[in-house]
């Protein structure tokens, strides 16, 4: 069971502590816990730095953030009291909160905001802030984020980006982190465990926890740590979550937190990438072949077979989020109307073996996935599976990523995305962007999107943002990246996030996931309270 071996002893504490919560042997009801102890994953191997990416994903726990968003994912304030953006896009302007201090009992003011900003943009982390010219601090609270070119969406970096001390940000930071946010990192065994106490000098409401215990564990050692008392919260794959666990009660979260197969779209031509890596494939590049399996796949069948009734059928990389336009989706579950496009385009089975072919060219691809994650493999066999009865062939195989970044120009790719920050959608499908790390692997391009992306992201009006964003999905004219146009993707299942947690704790109403990496669910552990 690793990362319980060294903190047994803390282990043991912390069942006793937990058992007072139901009541002792008289049964009158003990103490509640102070301390909670958490099994979720994502430990972050960089460190705990924002500027770098640190808090993308849920909250920075160490650090506040200018903005927040809710649970219906709307925008608040937190360490801003008021924002705005000029008539031309260029300039946001932010007022700062004049209490908030960080662990060392220095004041936060706009400098640090505007370091911070300034250094994340310079970094090349995992927070984009590329679209950043200069950081000015105008006065003590208040910053001007002037950009290179208008940028909707760049209120997502408000939100996500946690503002770090000028003074005290360091080559050790990363492990050392010094914050203004609700939580103090207290002490981090690498591997095994993250031990962190309540910042009582915190601006906003106080945490009811005074220690919080990160624990980094397996899934089968996870649910062991659940299944024996040992942890207050554990996040299972939907492999695991079938079964109750004594004490516990199974949260189910909903997410964009999606699974996709990427076609390469180009055709195959014998091009090649700037690293040598080949481009195009001679089926997927036909949007037959790729409308047609939207078409044949059943994915309610997906959800109830491979993810065990957690989840949803995908129809976008957006489901459920303002931005989605629902008129891009297609119905699926349909081999009738699967065949007739393969037939329609040529693709028949001349020599009766089972598998479509057009001009020579036998209608069957790779499907890729990451060696060792279960879910997409179940995913990837049971694809092949459902193809097969129309004539297309697909082989499913586990590779590393590794390998999967030299043939993902050629070859088909189930990922995972997911994210509240729209900018996914114009990074994955911008022409602009293809080829560029894992960005538009497969080389996709068209015109009339790129006009739509750009329009989105150049918008200073956020309805019109919107409107620009679902037209690139499908503009009802039969352009769009979605399944009912282009058919760029066939987007397969929205997982649903399920976490055992102590029936005595009391977890709020979670907001929609994004991508299942880091923390999503602390993003509102300041809420969090026992309820016996």
């Amino acid at each position: 069971m690793r990362g319980f071996t060294r903190s047994a002893a803390v282990l043991s504490a912390a069942a006793v502590v937990a058992a007072g919560c139901t009541g002792g042997a008289d049964g009158a009801a003990g103490p509640a816990p102070t301390e909670l102890r958490l099994a979720i994953g994502g430990e972050s191997e960089e460190g705990y730095d924002p500027t770098l990416g640190w808090g993308r994903y849920g909250a920075p726990l160490f650090q506040s953030t200018l903005l927040t968003r809710d649970a219906d994912l709307g925008i608040a304030n937190d360490l801003a009291t008021n924002h705005s953006v000029s008539s031309d896009g260029l300039v946001w302007t932010v007022d700062i909160r004049t209490d908030a201090e960080f662990t060392d009992g220095t004041p936060l003011t706009a400098r640090d905001v505007a370091y911070t900003f300034t250094t994340a943009a310079r970094s090349g982390g995992l927070t984009d802030v590329t679209a950043l010219k200069e950081a000015v601090a105008v006065d003590d609270d208040t910053v001007e984020l002037r950009l290179t070119a208008p940028q909707s969406t760049f209120v997502n970096r408000l939100v996500s980006l946690g503002i770090v001390p000028q003074h005290a940000h360091g080559p050790d930071y990363a492990r050392k982190p010094v914050g203004s946010g609700p939580f103090v990192l207290e002490q981090w065994d690498e591997g095994q465990q993250l031990i962190v106490r309540r910042n009582d000098g915190y601006y906003g409401a106080k945490p009811a926890f005074e220690r919080v215990v990160f624990v980094f564990t397996g899934e089968d050692a996870t649910l062991a740590a659940a299944r024996s008392g040992q942890v207050d919260v554990a996040a299972l794959p939907s492999s695991l979550a079938g079964s109750p666990v004594p004490g516990m009660e199974l949260v189910r979260v909903t997410s964009v937190d999606n699974r996709g197969i990427m076609f390469p779209y180009a055709p195959d031509t014998g091009r090649k990438s700037a690293a040598g890596h080949p481009i195009g494939n001679a089926v997927t590049s036909d949007k037959a072949v790729r409308q047609a399996v939207n078409a044949a796949l059943d994915r309610r069948a997906l959800v109830d077979g491979v993810l065990a009734g957690f989840g949803s059928p995908a129809t976008g990389p957006v489901d459920g989020l303002p931005w989605h336009e629902p008129a891009s989706a297609v119905p699926d579950n349909d081999p009738d109307r699967a065949r007739q496009l393969l037939e329609s385009a040529g693709w028949t089975d001349a020599d009766g073996d089972g598998t479509r072919e057009r001009g020579g060219v036998r209608a069957e691809f790779t499907l890729l996935y990451p060696a060792g994650d279960s879910l997409r493999q179940g995913l990837a066999l049971a694809v092949a599976d459902m193809l097969e009865p129309v004539g297309v062939a697909v082989t499913a195989k586990g590779e590393s990523w590794e390998v999967i970044r030299t043939r993902m120009h050629a070859d088909a790719v189930l990922f995972g995305w997911g994210s509240h920050d729209p900018t996914e959608m114009f990074n994955l499908h911008h022409s602009a962007l293809a080829g560029t790390e894992l960005w538009n692997p497969g080389f996709y391009a068209s015109a009339e999107v790129d006009a739509h992306l750009d329009a989105a992201m150049a918008a200073t009006d956020p309805e019109q943002a919107t409107a620009h964003w679902k037209a690139a999905q499908h503009d009802g004219r039969g352009n769009g990246f979605g399944p009912a146009a282009d058919a760029a993707w066939a987007w397969l299942v929205n997982l649903e996030h399920t976490y055992f947690v102590d029936s005595c704790l009391d977890v709020g109403e979670p907001g929609v996931e994004p991508h299942g990496h880091g923390w999503p669910i602390t993003s509102g552990i300041v809420g969090w309270r026992w309820k016996c």
